[in-house]
């Protein structure tokens, strides 16, 4: 009996799936209505499992700012991956993520943004037919920040994560399964600085710096194995560009850390949209280096 139940709930997740665009889904996550955007490639194989990429705002964002700001889009279409764009808890689009070490006024009411992921993977699988072995994270500064603890909190559904320009808020749990990490980060970032000094950083969220942030997910996947330094860009084409990476971790897993020099709080590869965050590589794309790293980390 239980097995064909277990037949009948896979025959009916994503029985209509989603057609190619933009779709706006809600769902009511420990008493508040939360919402995200589902972006389906035009080229995607419907009748096929398809991999998900969920991207994370920044603090003072929402979903629909995230699409904007990071470019996911494009390579969602060129590489048939499902991009979602789930939107935080605040008032209008100045939305945030619980992401853990919050203080002060924000620490109040924070509501569990673990779950809503989990319900919200729960929603899309009635909806588009997902390769629950290739679901990915990536976010940007507080997103990023989100990212690390999903991938503390919820190893069982998310197998890699990517984030960029946030580090570790929370003191990471024993994941269920070691999590691949790739991390970007400059510099010059002056809203989650590279170092992480006292007096510096965001107000109200106690943050780790970047290489200890990078040295705990080291740590814990058992990557021990450092490979000399790659330069991915440099003068006078672009910012200098460098990748670290650690591998011979448990189930294959690797932690790699790309550092823009003079970086500022931005997206690899696109366009600074205001310029007080800083400066930005345009050689090297978050977008590219991101999805060539997942497609080597479908869950084990």
């Amino acid at each position: 009996m239980l097995a064909y139940l277990a037949l009948a709930a896979a025959m009916v997740a994503g029985a209509n799936p989603l057609e190619p665009g933009d779709h706006k889904r809600a769902l009511t996550c420990g008493g508040i209505r939360r919402s995200y955007i589902v972006h389906v490639p035009p080229g995607v194989n419907r009748s096929k499992p398809a991999p998900v990429v969920l991207a994370l705002h920044g603090a003072a964002m929402d979903g629909s700012m995230m699409a904007w700001f990071s470019g996911l889009n494009r390579k969602a279409d060129e590489a048939g991956f499902i991009a979602v764009y789930p939107s935080g808890t605040g008032f209008g689009p100045l939305k945030a993520w619980n992401s853990g070490g919050l203080s002060g006024p924000l620490a109040a009411g924070k509501p569990d943004d673990v779950a809503f992921i989990s319900s919200l993977l729960d929603d899309l699988e009635t909806v588009a037919r997902v390769d629950t072995k290739r679901v990915y994270a990536c976010g940007l500064s507080n997103g990023g920040m989100m990212c690390y603890r999903l991938a503390s909190e919820l190893s069982g559904r998310i197998a890699a994560i990517a984030p960029v320009a946030g580090t570790v808020t929370v003191e990471p749990s024993k994941p269920s399964r070691p999590v691949p990490v790739i991390h970007f980060h400059g510099t010059g970032d002056t809203i989650v600085p590279f170092e992480i000094k006292r007096g510096k950083g965001p107000p109200f969220v106690k943050l780790k710096g970047v290489r200890e942030s990078v040295g705990l997910w080291v740590e814990i996947n058992g990557c021990h194995d450092a490979k000399p330094a790659e330069t991915l860009a440099q003068p006078p084409e672009d910012l200098p560009v460098i990748r670290e990476t650690w591998t011979g971790g448990k189930n294959g897993s690797e932690v790699v850390l790309v550092t823009i020099k003079d970086g500022g709080h931005t997206w690899p590869g696109e366009k600074p949209p205001v310029g007080f965050i800083g400066k930005s590589t345009r050689k090297v794309s978050a977008n590219d280096l991101i999805w060539e790293f997942f497609q080597r980390h479908p869950m084990k």
